[in-house]
């Protein structure tokens, strides 16, 4: 890309591959464990909570280093997944795809949850008057009122992924075209010298894209609760 040059380009378009590919597997997840913090009362639900929470106090370095672990060529996961089939992550862009989804995924959850939370109940209950078992009622009534908070969460998760670094660098290292990502990319120009110039371009690059995602997260909000009222 301009201005970039051949590496840059390669990194900001596998960053955005990586975030949008981690987002829409993020997504579906965390709808249905935001729905069951919400929702569901249990024996476990707080450690069910903390779980989910845990990439957000963790060093991400830790964090990547058990997904090497558990999901590397001979890890207890990631053998069966290479030899039934044939999904490597270790060292892999779809490996920068699973830290990244694990990154994010808290960040998807929240916001998710709080607007499940805040649909009124007795709305859920007047559809199950009328005949609306539980998954037609989350599907007919809570999905689309929370879907602020599920827009939210997608944008936010994906500007989180866009920016990962530290667990992924850990899980997959800095293979150029492979698992070289964004950030890893002004990383790599940092440690090389005269390499200033395009770690900053890349890095104003970067500021713009999360800008992009903020300005995006506060205009669907807006226009969705706007939309919800009238």
């Amino acid at each position: 890309m301009i201005g970039l040059g051949a590496d840059g380009g390669s990194a900001l378009a596998l960053s955005l591959r990586v975030a949008l590919f981690a987002t829409l597997l993020d997504l579906p997840l965390a709808i249905l464990v935001a729905a069951v913090l919400a929702r569901g009362r249990f024996p476990g639900r707080a450690a069910l909570n903390a779980a989910v929470h845990l990439p957000l106090v963790l060093p991400p370095v830790v964090t990547g280093y058990v997904l090497l672990l558990l999901f590397g060529r001979h890890g207890p996961i990631g053998a069966p997944l290479a030899d039934w089939f044939g999904l490597v992550f270790a060292f892999r862009w779809t490996g920068a795809v699973l830290a990244a989804m694990v990154m994010a995924f808290p960040l998807l959850v929240r916001p998710i949850r709080q607007s499940i939370e805040a649909v009124d109940t007795r709305l859920e209950a007047a559809a199950e008057t009328l005949g609306a078992g539980r998954i037609a009622r989350f599907a007919t009534v809570t999905l689309p009122l929370a879907l602020p908070g599920i827009l939210t969460g997608a944008i936010l998760g994906f500007a989180r992924a866009l920016g990962e670094f530290g667990a992924t660098i850990t899980f997959v290292s800095n293979i150029p075209g492979e698992t070289r990502t964004l950030p890893i990319a002004i990383y790599t120009a940092l440690q090389i010298p005269g390499g200033e110039g395009t770690a900053m371009r890349l890095s104003l690059v970067a500021i713009a894209l999360a800008l992009v995602a903020l300005a995006a997260t506060e205009i669907v909000a807006r226009r969705l609760r706007r939309r919800w009222v009238d």
